[in-house]
């Protein structure tokens, strides 16, 4: 599997063993915000890190293999800042987290505009 495949499987992999240990381990440990920013780091972590798996099995190169890029990028940022944040992280963490979500919009553009034909 290449580069892409594995960091994509490991952030598929990260999301949902994080996002059953947020429900399960941490679900009377964490705050109600703390809670919320674990679930929306899941929410978002887990479709991101499939379409980029689905990237690296198809696109070799191009804007849609950088969109592959932008996802993992995107997840480790933005569910990474949010995860850290409901563990206790400072709030400024947040200045981090939109920095994320941009690289996720970047992702998709990169897939719309790199998969006309």
């Amino acid at each position: 599997m290449n580069r892409l495949g594995i960091f994509a499987a490991l952030t598929g992999f990260l999301a949902v063993a994080l996002g059953a240990f947020g429900a399960h381990a941490l679900d009377d440990q964490l705050t109600p915000e703390g809670l919320d920013w674990w679930h929306t780091a899941t929410l978002y972590a887990l479709p991101h890190a499939a379409a980029a798996l689905a990237i690296s099995l198809h696109a070799k190169t191009g804007l849609v293999r950088k969109a592959g890029w932008a996802f993992v990028f995107g997840t480790i940022v933005f569910a990474g800042s949010l995860y850290a944040m409901a563990l206790g992280a400072p709030r400024w963490f947040g200045a981090i987290t939109p920095i994320g979500g941009i690289s996720y919009l970047v992702g998709w553009a990169c897939c719309a505009w790199g998969g006309k034909a």
